[in-house]
Formats: C-alpha cells, structure tokens, sequence
C-alpha cells in the first residue's frame, strides 16, 4: 500500500510511467507492422502465383 500512496502524492511519476507504457506499445505495433509488410513483400510474388494457377485451372 505504501507505493499506491507514493504515487498518488507524485502524479508526475505515475503520468511518465503511463506514457512509457503507451510508447513500448506504439513500438511493438510498428513491429509487427514491419514484418508483415516485409513478409507480404517476400511472399507476395509467390502467393499471386498460386492463385493465378488456381484460377487458370478453374
């Protein structure tokens, strides 16, 4: 209980640690986001393959 009544007397601390946490989410989302584009810009070729085959079959 003795940290929950530091932080409410230092809102600053609690308001930094808040937008910390927002950041390492942004960076982990622009992560993930890079490596789809890049998987889809690797595989992309391929993929359209396979469907043109599958549609030249049909």
């Amino acid at each position: 209980m003795h940290l929950w009544s530091w932080l409410a007397a230092h809102p600053a601390v609690w308001r930094r640690a808040w937008g910390q946490g927002l950041v390492e989410y942004a960076l982990l989302l622009i992560f993930v986001a890079v490596v789809l584009i890049a998987l889809l810009v690797i595989l992309g070729p391929g993929i359209s393959n396979i469907y043109g085959d599958i549609i030249s079959e049909l």
